[in-house]
């Protein structure tokens, strides 16, 4: 009980000293915690002569600050001899990106899908794998005029399937747009 009363007493005035000493008040409410954490475990040496604890109280706060600004400056030195993290970068903008590119990868194969066969074929080859007519002949064993028919048939579906799927959303105020460059083959960039 006598301690509590000693707290109520002095805890302000020690509170106020260690906030003028670190200018911070988080910092001040730990020294005063400390300080007397402190003062209890050495209660013993108080002597009850009817002076004022305040000294002996401002004295642990003085070596509590002393031991808190020392920890500090270990800690700083600690984390500078730590090598350099490397800089993480931001990959919120591929993320959303890579979110687009799935969405319009699974349209464009959900497309893709409503073609024959062979037309699959010749598109994937043509389009996406960027083979030339004469070439794509070679890999799935058919004329070259073959491929080209095959090919010419892959995109005019696949255009009327977009234009298809354009035209509800129109009325909806929303485009699904973009899909048909998907359809261009890379020879064609290139004419």
């Amino acid at each position: 009980m006598a301690f509590g009363l000693l707290f109520d007493a002095y805890a302000g005035i020690v509170y106020r000293h260690a906030v003028q000493r670190t200018g911070d008040w988080a910092t001040a409410e730990e020294v005063v915690s400390l300080t007397f954490l402190e003062a209890w475990r050495l209660r013993e040496r108080l002597l009850p002569e009817g002076g004022s604890p305040l000294p002996w109280l401002l004295g642990i706060a003085t070596n509590v600050l002393r031991n808190m600004s020392r920890a500090a400056r270990r800690h700083r030195e600690a984390l500078q001899r730590l090598p350099a993290r490397p800089s993480v970068p931001d990959f919120a903008g591929e993320l959303v990106d890579r979110i687009h590119d799935e969405s319009r990868l699974a349209a464009v194969r959900q497309a893709l899908g409503r073609l024959r066969r062979h037309e699959q074929e010749v598109f994937v080859l043509c389009v996406w794998s960027g083979l030339d007519y004469a070439a794509a002949a070679e890999a799935l064993g058919v004329p070259v005029g073959t491929v080209r028919s095959r090919l010419s048939r892959a995109r005019d579906r696949l255009r009327r399937f977009v234009e298809a799927e354009r035209e509800p959303a129109q009325g909806s105020g929303q485009l699904n747009g973009g899909r048909n460059s998907v359809a261009r083959s890379i020879q064609e960039k290139h004419r």
